[in-house]
């Protein structure tokens, strides 16, 4: 009974999840979704800073300190191991949710691009880097990165091992294209708000800082001299032709 749970815990985890994506695309592009990234400003410029400040920041230490290998360790005497990975997805899916709700819009314009061809230009920019986000999880098990593999596998009965270090496809040219492609998406608009670029300036911020203060210090300890090599030879944020 306990691994039907498990499995079910982790599958409704990781539709959470796969809305909160579709929904964060629509935010940011204001596609599709009752409230996106703009509007008309409803408090004073200062709070709606404040707000939107602890609601990225609420996001962004939880997302970093429930990544770390010392907090896992803590976290899954609480937490059984089969499902750690699915309710990590599943809180950063909630706090994203909290997000687009009480998303304060900032008024302003930075830019608006009136040009027919170059909006569509900066739209299919914009496509292209959500879609480099998806692609890019299946290229590294999508399943895996998201919780489904671990859930999975305790329902079969089979213990969890960790996937090889691989550096296929888009990773020959660039170790994070996930990141990549979210600094694409975020940047690329034909229209330009103060609260859409106080959100692509916060979010890329803070990529830039977990990806090097973080996440590359993890994975050069779990993968050693393997992964020393693959920064010397692959770009970190922008795609490159590897150097060997």
């Amino acid at each position: 009974m306990k691994k039907l749970i498990f499995l079910l815990y982790g599958v409704v985890s990781y539709f959470v999840f796969f809305g909160t994506f579709l929904y964060a695309c629509g935010f940011v592009g204001n596609l599709m979704v009752p409230r996106g990234i703009d509007g008309e400003a409803t408090a004073p410029f200062g709070q709606a800073l404040l707000v939107n400040a602890i609601l990225l920041g609420l996001f962004a230490v939880q997302h970093s300190v429930m990544a770390r290998p010392g907090f896992k360790s803590w976290w899954t005497k609480i937490v059984p191991k089969e499902i750690e990975r699915s309710t990590y997805v599943l809180l950063s899916s909630l706090l994203l949710l909290l997000l687009f709700w009480k998303w304060e819009p900032m008024g302003g314009v930075v830019w608006n691009v009136e040009n027919e061809s170059l909006k569509t230009v900066l739209w299919v920019i914009f496509f292209l880097g959500w879609g480099t986000v998806l692609v890019s999880t299946f290229i590294i098990n999508h399943f895996d990165l998201f919780g489904l593999r671990q859930v999975w596998l305790q329902f079969k009965g089979q213990p969890y091992t960790h996937l090889q270090f691989q550096t296929k496809l888009l990773y020959k040219w660039v170790r994070h294209p996930i990141m990549f492609g979210f600094m694409v998406g975020f940047w690329a608009t034909p229209h330009m708000t103060v609260a859409h670029l106080v959100f692509a300036i916060a979010t890329t911020a803070y990529m830039l800082l977990a990806i090097t203060m973080f996440e590359e210090k993890d994975l050069v300890a779990f993968h050693g001299d393997a992964y020393r090599e693959y920064q010397k030879n692959v770009s970190m944020i922008i795609p490159m032709p590897p150097k060997k």
